[in-house]
Protein backbone atom coordinates (compact mmCIF):
# COMPACT_ATOMS: atom_id res chain seq x y z
CA UNK A 1 0.00 0.00 0.00
CA UNK A 2 1.16 3.10 -0.81
CA UNK A 3 1.27 6.15 1.40
CA UNK A 4 0.88 9.63 -0.29
CA UNK A 5 2.37 12.89 1.02
CA UNK A 6 1.01 16.28 0.65
CA UNK A 7 4.09 17.12 -1.51
CA UNK A 8 3.41 14.66 -3.53
CA UNK A 9 -0.53 15.58 -4.13
CA UNK A 10 0.40 19.15 -4.72
CA UNK A 11 3.21 17.87 -7.49
CA UNK A 12 0.67 15.36 -9.25
CA UNK A 13 -2.32 17.72 -9.66
CA UNK A 14 -3.19 20.84 -11.83
CA UNK A 15 -6.63 22.04 -12.33
CA UNK A 16 -7.20 20.97 -15.92
CA UNK A 17 -6.49 17.23 -14.58
CA UNK A 18 -8.67 17.83 -11.41
CA UNK A 19 -11.73 19.33 -13.64
CA UNK A 20 -12.08 17.36 -16.42
CA UNK A 21 -11.13 14.27 -13.83
CA UNK A 22 -14.44 15.26 -12.01
CA UNK A 23 -16.20 16.24 -15.30
CA UNK A 24 -16.21 12.55 -16.30
CA UNK A 25 -16.34 10.97 -12.70
CA UNK A 26 -19.34 12.97 -11.96
CA UNK A 27 -21.13 12.26 -15.03
CA UNK A 28 -20.96 7.90 -14.06
CA UNK A 29 -22.60 5.74 -11.85
CA UNK A 30 -20.94 5.73 -8.34
CA UNK A 31 -21.91 4.96 -4.71
CA UNK A 32 -22.22 7.88 -2.64
CA UNK A 33 -23.74 7.40 0.89
CA UNK A 34 -24.57 10.55 2.86
CA UNK A 35 -21.60 11.91 4.51
CA UNK A 36 -21.61 11.59 8.48
CA UNK A 37 -20.51 14.88 10.27
CA UNK A 38 -20.46 14.27 13.95
CA UNK A 39 -20.23 17.66 16.42
CA UNK A 40 -17.94 17.05 19.01
CA UNK A 41 -19.71 19.57 22.11
CA UNK A 42 -23.01 20.51 22.96
CA UNK A 43 -21.64 23.89 23.61
CA UNK A 44 -22.95 26.88 20.81
CA UNK A 45 -19.46 28.60 21.49
CA UNK A 46 -17.53 25.10 19.84
CA UNK A 47 -17.53 23.99 16.52
CA UNK A 48 -15.32 21.01 16.41
CA UNK A 49 -16.16 18.23 14.41
CA UNK A 50 -15.40 14.89 13.07
CA UNK A 51 -16.77 13.48 9.48
CA UNK A 52 -16.54 10.62 7.23
CA UNK A 53 -17.27 10.22 3.86
CA UNK A 54 -17.56 7.09 2.27
CA UNK A 55 -17.67 6.41 -2.00
CA UNK A 56 -16.69 4.05 -4.60
CA UNK A 57 -17.11 3.51 -8.34
CA UNK A 58 -16.28 0.93 -11.29
CA UNK A 59 -12.35 1.47 -10.26
CA UNK A 60 -12.10 2.37 -6.56
CA UNK A 61 -13.66 2.55 -3.41
CA UNK A 62 -12.44 5.24 -0.82
CA UNK A 63 -13.45 6.99 2.47
CA UNK A 64 -12.25 10.38 3.88
CA UNK A 65 -11.95 11.34 7.07
CA UNK A 66 -11.06 14.93 9.09
CA UNK A 67 -11.29 16.47 11.89
CA UNK A 68 -12.57 20.29 11.80
CA UNK A 69 -11.43 22.10 14.69
CA UNK A 70 -11.55 26.08 14.29
CA UNK A 71 -9.98 26.96 17.03
CA UNK A 72 -6.85 25.49 16.55
CA UNK A 73 -4.89 27.98 15.57
CA UNK A 74 -4.68 29.87 18.69
CA UNK A 75 -2.82 26.66 19.99
CA UNK A 76 -0.49 25.75 17.04
CA UNK A 77 -2.00 24.03 14.70
CA UNK A 78 -4.22 23.67 11.66
CA UNK A 79 -7.61 23.91 12.30
CA UNK A 80 -8.32 20.50 9.92
CA UNK A 81 -6.57 17.26 9.44
CA UNK A 82 -7.84 14.51 6.71
CA UNK A 83 -6.40 10.99 5.42
CA UNK A 84 -8.49 8.98 2.35
CA UNK A 85 -7.91 5.50 2.07
CA UNK A 86 -8.64 4.05 -1.15
CA UNK A 87 -9.35 0.32 -1.81
CA UNK A 88 -9.45 -2.06 -5.33
CA UNK A 89 -12.69 -2.32 -6.31
CA UNK A 90 -12.19 -5.48 -7.70
CA UNK A 91 -11.27 -7.18 -4.85
CA UNK A 92 -10.91 -4.96 -1.96
CA UNK A 93 -7.40 -4.54 -1.63
CA UNK A 94 -5.89 -1.68 -0.28
CA UNK A 95 -4.02 0.61 -2.87
CA UNK A 96 -3.17 4.21 -0.97
CA UNK A 97 -3.46 6.01 1.94
CA UNK A 98 -3.42 9.90 0.54
CA UNK A 99 -3.43 12.97 2.85
CA UNK A 100 -6.76 14.56 2.35
CA UNK A 101 -5.99 17.96 3.41
CA UNK A 102 -4.40 18.51 0.22
CA UNK A 103 -6.71 16.79 -1.89
CA UNK A 104 -9.43 18.52 -0.33
CA UNK A 105 -7.65 22.40 -1.77
CA UNK A 106 -7.29 20.81 -4.99
CA UNK A 107 -11.26 18.88 -5.56
CA UNK A 108 -13.30 21.74 -3.69
CA UNK A 109 -12.04 24.39 -5.68
CA UNK A 110 -12.14 22.43 -9.15
CA UNK A 111 -15.75 21.30 -8.04
CA UNK A 112 -16.95 25.13 -8.05
CA UNK A 113 -14.73 25.73 -11.20
CA UNK A 114 -16.55 22.85 -13.28
CA UNK A 115 -20.22 24.12 -11.44
CA UNK A 116 -19.23 27.59 -13.23
CA UNK A 117 -18.40 25.88 -16.34
CA UNK A 118 -21.35 24.97 -16.06
CA UNK A 119 -23.26 27.89 -14.44
CA UNK A 120 -21.69 31.18 -15.31
CA UNK A 121 -21.86 33.41 -18.15
CA UNK A 122 -18.64 32.34 -20.57
CA UNK A 123 -17.49 36.01 -21.09
CA UNK A 124 -17.51 36.20 -17.20
CA UNK A 125 -14.72 38.81 -16.17
CA UNK A 126 -15.07 39.97 -12.88
CA UNK A 127 -14.62 37.40 -10.27
CA UNK A 128 -14.94 38.76 -6.59
CA UNK A 129 -14.42 36.59 -3.98
CA UNK A 130 -14.64 36.43 -0.48
CA UNK A 131 -11.86 34.88 1.78
CA UNK A 132 -8.29 35.22 2.26
CA UNK A 133 -7.71 31.68 4.41
CA UNK A 134 -5.35 28.85 3.00
CA UNK A 135 -8.02 27.82 0.43
CA UNK A 136 -8.23 31.18 -1.31
CA UNK A 137 -5.67 31.01 -3.61
CA UNK A 138 -7.10 27.59 -4.97
CA UNK A 139 -10.30 28.90 -5.51
CA UNK A 140 -9.57 31.83 -7.38
CA UNK A 141 -6.75 29.89 -9.92
CA UNK A 142 -9.73 27.59 -10.47
CA UNK A 143 -12.33 30.18 -11.07
CA UNK A 144 -9.69 31.57 -13.84
CA UNK A 145 -8.71 28.29 -15.09
CA UNK A 146 -12.51 28.21 -16.86
CA UNK A 147 -13.51 31.62 -17.47
CA UNK A 148 -11.39 34.39 -18.88
CA UNK A 149 -11.00 36.07 -15.55
CA UNK A 150 -9.78 40.09 -16.11
CA UNK A 151 -10.36 41.81 -12.96
CA UNK A 152 -10.21 40.03 -9.35
CA UNK A 153 -11.45 41.98 -5.73
CA UNK A 154 -10.75 40.13 -2.45
CA UNK A 155 -12.58 40.80 0.53
CA UNK A 156 -11.54 39.83 3.35
CA UNK A 157 -11.65 40.66 7.32
CA UNK A 158 -7.30 39.69 7.61
CA UNK A 159 -6.00 43.00 5.61
CA UNK A 160 -2.46 41.45 6.02
CA UNK A 161 -3.68 37.73 4.56
CA UNK A 162 -5.55 39.36 2.21
CA UNK A 163 -2.66 42.03 0.74
CA UNK A 164 -0.25 38.46 0.67
CA UNK A 165 -2.75 37.30 -1.29
CA UNK A 166 -3.39 39.96 -3.71
CA UNK A 167 0.61 40.36 -4.15
CA UNK A 168 1.49 36.48 -4.52
CA UNK A 169 -1.58 36.67 -7.32
CA UNK A 170 -0.25 39.29 -8.64
CA UNK A 171 2.86 38.95 -9.42
CA UNK A 172 1.92 35.35 -11.17
CA UNK A 173 -0.58 37.24 -12.98
CA UNK A 174 0.65 39.60 -14.44
CA UNK A 175 -2.25 40.52 -16.88
CA UNK A 176 -5.00 40.40 -14.37
CA UNK A 177 -5.96 43.02 -12.13
CA UNK A 178 -6.13 41.99 -8.63
CA UNK A 179 -7.70 44.33 -5.92
CA UNK A 180 -8.86 44.64 -2.25
CA UNK A 181 -12.34 45.57 -1.89
CA UNK A 182 -15.26 45.98 0.36
CA UNK A 183 -18.94 44.48 0.00
CA UNK A 184 -21.16 47.21 -0.66
CA UNK A 185 -23.67 47.68 -4.00
CA UNK A 186 -20.73 48.99 -6.16
CA UNK A 187 -18.45 46.07 -5.99
CA UNK A 188 -21.34 43.13 -6.13
CA UNK A 189 -23.04 44.71 -9.02
CA UNK A 190 -20.19 45.03 -10.81
CA UNK A 191 -19.55 40.65 -10.53
CA UNK A 192 -19.46 38.63 -12.90
CA UNK A 193 -18.82 35.74 -10.34
CA UNK A 194 -19.09 36.02 -6.76
CA UNK A 195 -17.12 32.94 -4.72
CA UNK A 196 -17.46 32.81 -1.21
CA UNK A 197 -14.89 30.77 0.98
CA UNK A 198 -15.05 31.95 4.47
CA UNK A 199 -16.21 30.90 7.85
CA UNK A 200 -19.38 33.49 7.91
CA UNK A 201 -22.13 33.08 10.53
CA UNK A 202 -24.47 35.85 8.43
CA UNK A 203 -25.01 36.85 4.81
CA UNK A 204 -21.97 38.61 3.28
CA UNK A 205 -23.65 40.73 0.92
CA UNK A 206 -27.16 42.03 -0.15
CA UNK A 207 -29.03 39.70 -2.40
CA UNK A 208 -30.89 42.78 -3.65
CA UNK A 209 -27.09 44.14 -4.80
CA UNK A 210 -27.21 40.98 -7.58
CA UNK A 211 -26.56 42.32 -11.24
CA UNK A 212 -28.58 40.14 -13.68
CA UNK A 213 -25.92 37.15 -15.12
CA UNK A 214 -23.77 36.83 -12.18
CA UNK A 215 -22.71 33.87 -10.59
CA UNK A 216 -23.02 32.83 -6.80
CA UNK A 217 -20.31 29.91 -5.69
CA UNK A 218 -20.66 29.27 -1.57
CA UNK A 219 -18.58 26.75 -0.30
CA UNK A 220 -17.60 27.87 3.02
CA UNK A 221 -20.49 27.18 5.37
CA UNK A 222 -21.30 23.79 6.91
CA UNK A 223 -23.76 24.94 9.50
CA UNK A 224 -27.55 24.18 9.15
CA UNK A 225 -28.25 27.82 11.25
CA UNK A 226 -25.20 30.16 9.02
CA UNK A 227 -25.16 31.05 5.67
CA UNK A 228 -23.13 33.31 3.59
CA UNK A 229 -25.73 34.54 1.43
CA UNK A 230 -28.86 35.52 2.35
CA UNK A 231 -32.53 34.63 1.61
CA UNK A 232 -32.96 37.56 -1.34
CA UNK A 233 -29.95 35.89 -3.44
CA UNK A 234 -31.60 32.68 -3.05
CA UNK A 235 -34.91 33.47 -4.30
CA UNK A 236 -33.66 35.57 -7.55
CA UNK A 237 -31.63 32.63 -8.19
CA UNK A 238 -31.70 29.41 -10.28
CA UNK A 239 -30.36 26.83 -7.45
CA UNK A 240 -27.71 24.42 -8.15
CA UNK A 241 -25.93 21.82 -5.35
CA UNK A 242 -22.75 19.53 -5.44
CA UNK A 243 -25.72 17.01 -3.50
CA UNK A 244 -28.19 17.80 -2.59
CA UNK A 245 -28.63 15.12 0.49
CA UNK A 246 -25.54 16.87 1.94
CA UNK A 247 -26.72 20.29 1.16
CA UNK A 248 -30.33 20.05 2.81
CA UNK A 249 -28.45 17.75 5.72
CA UNK A 250 -25.94 21.19 6.47
CA UNK A 251 -26.18 24.48 4.57
CA UNK A 252 -28.06 26.98 6.41
CA UNK A 253 -27.76 28.76 2.75
CA UNK A 254 -30.75 26.65 1.45
CA UNK A 255 -32.13 25.37 5.01
CA UNK A 256 -33.15 28.40 6.21
CA UNK A 257 -34.53 29.92 3.26
CA UNK A 258 -36.83 26.84 3.23
CA UNK A 259 -37.59 27.05 7.14
CA UNK A 260 -38.91 31.19 5.92
CA UNK A 261 -41.44 29.31 3.38
CA UNK A 262 -39.82 31.50 0.53
CA UNK A 263 -37.71 28.79 -1.27
CA UNK A 264 -38.75 24.59 -1.44
CA UNK A 265 -35.93 21.39 -1.95
CA UNK A 266 -37.59 21.00 -5.27
CA UNK A 267 -36.78 24.23 -6.79
CA UNK A 268 -32.75 22.75 -6.32
CA UNK A 269 -32.19 22.10 -10.56
CA UNK A 270 -29.85 19.71 -10.34
CA UNK A 271 -26.52 18.47 -8.46
CA UNK A 272 -23.80 17.78 -9.98
CA UNK A 273 -23.73 14.58 -11.09
CA UNK A 274 -26.60 15.62 -13.18
CA UNK A 275 -24.81 19.22 -14.73
CA UNK A 276 -23.79 16.86 -17.97
CA UNK A 277 -26.94 16.42 -19.26
CA UNK A 278 -29.03 19.51 -18.52
CA UNK A 279 -30.84 20.46 -21.33
CA UNK A 280 -31.97 24.19 -20.66
CA UNK A 281 -29.37 27.15 -21.83
CA UNK A 282 -28.54 29.56 -19.65
CA UNK A 283 -30.16 32.99 -20.55
CA UNK A 284 -27.77 35.95 -20.51
CA UNK A 285 -29.87 37.46 -17.38
CA UNK A 286 -30.17 34.35 -15.02
CA UNK A 287 -28.74 34.27 -11.99
CA UNK A 288 -27.10 31.08 -10.77
CA UNK A 289 -26.24 29.68 -7.08
CA UNK A 290 -24.07 26.56 -6.38
CA UNK A 291 -23.84 25.54 -3.18
CA UNK A 292 -21.41 23.13 -1.66
CA UNK A 293 -20.56 21.29 1.47
CA UNK A 294 -17.88 18.98 0.21
CA UNK A 295 -18.70 15.27 -1.17
CA UNK A 296 -17.17 12.05 -1.05
CA UNK A 297 -16.98 11.29 -4.78
CA UNK A 298 -15.06 14.50 -5.31
CA UNK A 299 -12.56 13.39 -3.13
CA UNK A 300 -12.58 10.26 -4.41
CA UNK A 301 -11.55 10.91 -7.93
CA UNK A 302 -9.27 13.27 -6.97
CA UNK A 303 -7.28 10.86 -5.00
CA UNK A 304 -7.57 8.35 -7.31
CA UNK A 305 -6.14 11.02 -9.98
CA UNK A 306 -2.96 11.26 -7.77
CA UNK A 307 -2.36 7.32 -6.86
CA UNK A 308 -2.40 7.09 -10.40
CA UNK A 309 0.23 9.43 -11.39
CA UNK A 310 2.36 8.10 -8.66
CA UNK A 311 2.38 5.07 -10.25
Amino acid sequence: MKIISEQQVHASLNFDKVIDALRVGFSKPAGTPTRQVFELSDSEENHDAFAVLPAWNEDVIGVKSFTYFPSNAEHGYKSLYSKIMLFDRLHGEPLALVDGTSVTLWRTAAVSALASQYLSRQDSAHLVYFGSGNLSRYMIEAHMSVRDIKKVTIIARNTDKSESLRTLLAEKYSDVEFLLGESNQATISSADIISCGTGAHNPLFDGNWLSDGVHIDLIGNHHRQFRECDSVSVVRSKVFVDSRKNVLNEAGELLIPIAEGVFSEEQIIAELSEMHQLKTVRAKTDITLFKSVGTALSDLLTAYLVYKTQL
